[in-house]
């Protein structure tokens, strides 16, 4: 019983915990509404989803990894200026792209209404002030690390969501207009939660200082595009396939492999939410050993995982297909001519190089350079964009889509590697070796046991 309280109480674990609960009751909502909607339809739910995680990437990124490095080693009115200022400067961006949204809304209305992206047009300037206190709330949590009530919130608005989805799909059917609106009151009630618990720091919006919202920009300024790059390299095939004459039933069909990547993405997440924070600490103290030795160690460990993810999901690909979207989805299109199962098993091997592309750039972030991190992911960008454009216009192919994101990955490990070197002189094989030991250091906490091997790993690699 002890050993089980302290495998439920490891951060890891519960960070693990949270991101597995949100993706199954997003996959879950997701195949719902791929099997009750009509191809066209779903596109533009699809649409809706792709264009919000962008534009929260924007609003959130300009302080979040700020605020989790500076937050990690600060106490006392700092660190009520930092929640403050936090809080200030994301309400000033969902004040701004609010207002561009209702101005274009209002300008360009037949273009947007013809777009596909008229629903994100209408609802998100309302969603942007309902989501934001639970959203601030998150953040701050993550860098006290209270993954409890981070699961707690996350399970609030991802669960309201999916019965949500349920009730549509078993009892009475929504209009993708109903839906859209329950999302929106979902997010109030996580809001309004956050807000009640004292989570979210929004009241102390009054206690910012010019200092640290100086400080949050300078660092966010590189972070934002960070972010949005990041967002970019998943959503950015969806965008240049609705733009191209493949149109949304393109959109439905690709959406249903990139979904099926969020079970990798799960333990990534996880990993990266628990390792910033602490590879920040360890910097903000100058100990930049630590910092190389958990670079190291959630590389390491996250690599060995992922092969047995991808494993499963090449081997499984038509399984997985089948459970997410029905049988419509598991032959080849007759229109259109994709594959959607051929491209899960490229989406598979593209999940190897997910870890150490993932760590290289949290590692950059957490020393203090985010300029070098941002200008990697401004690379791996411009790839993608090439790759898709060529594959979508000219090869007219999903599959080129998809071997194209493996291309850009391998580019953004090796600039992120070789920037990385440059500041903490890495060991490579230290990655694999480090690796091992993470898993041998984790049975020997289960099971009290102490072997000699693993200290000499870790004597050899110091």
């Amino acid at each position: 019983m002890k050993m089980l309280k302290k495998i439920v109480r490891e951060d890891n674990f519960l960070s693990l915990t949270g991101n597995v609960v949100i993706a199954i009751l997003g996959i879950g909502g997701f195949a719902l509404l791929a099997r009750s909607f009509s191809q066209d339809v779903f596109g533009q739910w699809v649409l809706f989803i792709s264009a919000s995680s962008f534009v929260e990437m924007f609003r959130f990124g300009i302080t979040n990894t700020g605020l989790i490095r500076y937050l990690s080693g600060a106490d006392g009115s700092y660190r009520v200026k930092l929640i403050g200022s936090n809080a200030l400067i994301s309400l000033g961006a969902t004040v701004v792209i609010a207002v561009i949204l209702i101005l274009c809304k209002v300008l360009f209305p037949e273009a947007i209404q013809h777009s596909g992206y008229d629903m994100f047009f209408t609802w998100y300037p309302l969603l942007a002030f309902l989501n934001l206190p639970w959203n601030v709330a998150l953040v701050v949590l993550q860098a006290d690390r209270k993954y409890v009530q981070i699961l707690a919130l996350k399970a609030i608005n991802s669960g309201g969501g999916f019965l949500i989805i349920l009730f549509h799909y078993l009892i009475m059917p929504l209009g993708l207009n109903e839906l859209i609106i329950a999302l929106v009151v979902i997010n109030a009630i996580t809001s309004l939660i956050s807000l009640l618990l004292g989570w979210d720091g929004i009241f102390y919006i009054q206690k910012a200082s010019s200092e640290t919202n100086r400080e949050l920009l300078h660092f966010g300024k590189y972070t934002t595009f960070t972010l949005i790059g990041t967002n970019l390299l998943r959503s950015v095939d969806t965008l240049i396939i609705s733009l191209s004459p493949l149109g949304s039933a393109a959109v439905a069909l690709y959406s249903i492999p990139l979904k099926l990547t969020e079970l990798q993405q799960i333990p990534l997440r996880s990993f990266v939410a628990t390792a910033f924070p602490k590879m920040s600490k360890a910097s903000l103290l100058h100990q930049l050993d630590e910092v190389k030795s958990l670079f190291y160690s959630y590389s390491g460990a996250l690599t060995y995982f992922f092969v047995g993810i991808s494993l499963v999901t090449f081997v499984f690909a038509e399984f997985f297909v089948l459970l997410i979207s029905g049988h419509k989805y598991l032959v080849t299109d007759p229109i259109t001519g994709f594959n959607v199962v051929a491209i899960v098993r490229v989406f598979s091997l593209y999940g190897l190089l997910l870890p150490i592309d993932r760590m290289t750039g949290v590692s950059l972030d957490s020393i203090n350079k985010p300029k070098i991190n941002a200008i990697k992911v401004f690379v791996m960008l411009v790839a993608n964009i090439i790759g898709d454009l060529i594959a979508i216009f000219i090869f007219k192919s999903l599959i080129l889509v998809a071997i194209a994101s493996i291309f850009f990955t391998i580019i953004g490990i090796w600039l992120g590697m070789y920037f990385l070197n440059k500041e903490l002189s890495l060991s490579y094989s230290a990655i694999f070796t480090k690796g091992i030991l993470f898993y041998v250091s984790l049975f020997n906490k289960i099971t009290h046991n102490r072997y000699e091997r693993c200290v000499r790993i870790e004597n050899n690699i110091r």
